[in-house]
C-alpha cells in the first residue's frame, strides 16, 4: 500500500483522508488549430483489421503524421510510432472535437520508435503529431474506430481489480486538486501582498500537487498552458510575455498574456527582468486561482471519468516528462526547484502504478517485481538530495547539480549528477512503459 501522506500540503492537513487509495491520471488536451484531412480522403481509409491485426504503423516527421491505416476495430490498439524528423515530437489521438486527447506519447526523439497502446471505443477520432511538443497540431487526420461487435471477456476477479484501480485513482486526482486549490489560494494572497520570501519558500511545495496529476490538467484544453506554460514555449503557443500595455482590469487570457506558475516564478526570482507592476501581479495571482478553480470544478464534475489506460498511460507520461524535458532544468529555469518536480512526478507515477499493480501482478508478476525495484532505485537516487522528508522535502537548487540548468540546456551536456538521475529515471520509465499493454491484454 502506498503512503498517500506524500500528497499533503506542507502547511495544512490533507483535505480528505483517503484510506488505502492508490490512484492515477487522465488524458491531455490541445488547441483545435490544425488543418484536417478531407472527408473524402478519410472515407477511403484502410482498416487495421484488414491486415488481421490491431496494430498500426505511424511515421512522423517535422511536418507530417502518416498512419498505415486510418480506421480500426474497437478494442485494444497498438500504434508503432517512428520519428523520422529532426526534432523531438509528440503523437496524439484526439476525440472528435480535437480538444481532448484520448492518448498521447510525448518526447519521441528523432530516429526512435515507441509503442502507444490504447483501448478505443467505436467513434470518430483524430490522429496528429506536434513538432517540439508546442504549437499547432501537425497533419490532423480523421481516424475511425468501427464497432467490432465483440466484448472482451473479463473475469469477475479482473473486473473487480479494474474497478478498484479506477475508483482509487479518481479519488487521488480529486484529493490532489483540492489540496492544490487550497494551497494556491493561500500562495496567491501572499504574492499579492508582496511577501516574496514566503512565496519563494513555498512555490515548489504548492506546485507538487499539480505535478503529481499533470496529465489530468492536460486533458482539459487550455488548462495546462494557462497554469504551467514555460516562457520558452509561451511565444510558440501564441502567448505574449510583453505586458507593457496591460491595464488594471484587463483579462489576461482574453488579451493573450502568458499566465501561470512560471510567469510568477520569473517575477519571484528575476523581478527586474520580469518588470511587473503591482496591478499585473494581482492579475496573475487572481488568474492563477481562477484557473485552478476551473481544474477543480472539471475534476469534480459528474462527467469526469478515468479509464484504465488513462491510469497506466498517465504513469508513463509523468516519467517521460522528467526524463526528456525536466532533466535539463528548463521547467524551473529561474527558481531551479526542479528536484521538487522530479519527486512529485515520480510520486504521481508510483501512485498510478500502485492503482493497477494488483492487476499487473496477476498478468505478469515478473514485470510487477521489475517495476517495484525500479521505483525503489529511483527513490533512493532522489532521496540523497533531500534533507527534509517525503512529506516536507528540502532540496538544493538544481543549479548545484548542473551549473547549466535552465533555458537552452542541452541534454547531451548534462553534468555527471544530472546524468545519473537521467539514467535512473530512464530505466524506470522503460519498465513502466509496459504497463498499458499488460493491463489491457
Amino acid at each position: 500500500m502506498l503512503n498517500l501522506n506524500t500528497g499533503t500540503w506542507v502547511r495544512k492537513a490533507a483535505t480528505a483522508a483517503i484510506a488505502g487509495v492508490l490512484v492515477a491520471v487522465p488524458l491531455a488536451g490541445c488547441q483545435s488549430n490544425a488543418t484536417t484531412q478531407s472527408g473524402s480522403d478519410a472515407s477511403q481509409a484502410t482498416t487495421a483489421s484488414d491486415q488481421s491485426s490491431q496494430e498500426i504503423t505511424v511515421t512522423i516527421d517535422d511536418s507530417s503524421c502518416k498512419l498505415s491505416a486510418n480506421a480500426t476495430k474497437s478494442g485494444t490498439v497498438t500504434f508503432h510510432v517512428t520519428n523520422n524528423g529532426t526534432s523531438v515530437n509528440e503523437f496524439e489521438i484526439l476525440a472528435e472535437d480535437k480538444l481532448q486527447i484520448k492518448t498521447e506519447r510525448e518526447n519521441i526523439t528523432p530516429g526512435t520508435t515507441v509503442d502507444v497502446t490504447a483501448a478505443l471505443e467505436p467513434g470518430t477520432y483524430y490522429t496528429a503529431s506536434k513538432t517540439n511538443m508546442v504549437g499547432p497540431l501537425v497533419d490532423a487526420t480523421e481516424f475511425t474506430v468501427e464497432d467490432s461487435g465483440e466484448e472482451v471477456a473479463v473475469s469477475d476477479d479482473e473486473q473487480e481489480l479494474r474497478n478498484q484501480a479506477v475508483t482509487a485513482y479518481t479519488a487521488y486526482i480529486k484529493d490532489q486538486s483540492g489540496q492544490l486549490l487550497d494551497a494556491t489560494t493561500e500562495f496567491a494572497e501572499h504574492y499579492k501582498a508582496g511577501d516574496t520570501a514566503w512565496c519563494k519558500e513555498n512555490y515548489a511545495l504548492v506546485r507538487m500537487h499539480y505535478e503529481r496529476i499533470e496529465p489530468t490538467a492536460e486533458a482539459f484544453g487550455d488548462i495546462d498552458p494557462y497554469l504551467d506554460e514555460r516562457r520558452a514555449d509561451a511565444g510558440d503557443d501564441g502567448y505574449s510575455t510583453d505586458h507593457v500595455d496591460f491595464e488594471a482590469g484587463d483579462d489576461l487570457h482574453e488579451n493573450g498574456y502568458w499566465t501561470g506558475w512560471h510567469a510568477i516564478e520569473l517575477d519571484l526570482w528575476s523581478p527586474d527582468e520580469a518588470g511587473y507592476s503591482d496591478d499585473y501581479r494581482a492579475a496573475l495571482a487572481d488568474t492563477l486561482v481562477s484557473d485552478t478553480q476551473d481544474l477543480y470544478d472539471l475534476v469534480y464534475a459528474s462527467s469526469f471519468e478515468v479509464s484504465l489506460d488513462d491510469i497506466s498511460n498517465g504513469a508513463i507520461s509523468l516519467l517521460e516528462e522528467v526524463a526528456t524535458t525536466k532533466i535539463t532544468g528548463e521547467e524551473e529555469a529561474f527558481s531551479h526547484t526542479d528536484l521538487y518536480d522530479f519527486q512529485a512526478n515520480v510520486e504521481g507515477a508510483k501512485v498510478a502504478y500502485g492503482a493497477v499493480r494488483d492487476l499487473v501482478e496477476t498478468k505478469d508478476p515478473d514485470t510487477a517485481t521489475e517495476i517495484d525495484k525500479a521505483f525503489v532505485t529511483m527513490n533512493d537516487e532522489l532521496s540523497q538530495y533531500n534533507t527534509g522528508d517525503a512529506e516536507n522535502p528540502v532540496y538544493p537548487s538544481y543549479a548545484e547539480l548542473d551549473a547549466n540548468a535552465g533555458e537552452g540546456q542541452d541534454e547531451d551536456s548534462l553534468s555527471d549528477a544530472a546524468r545519473k538521475l537521467s539514467n535512473e529515471v530512464n530505466a524506470l520509465r522503460e519498465s513502466v512503459a509496459q504497463l498499458t499493454a499488460i493491463v489491457l491484454e
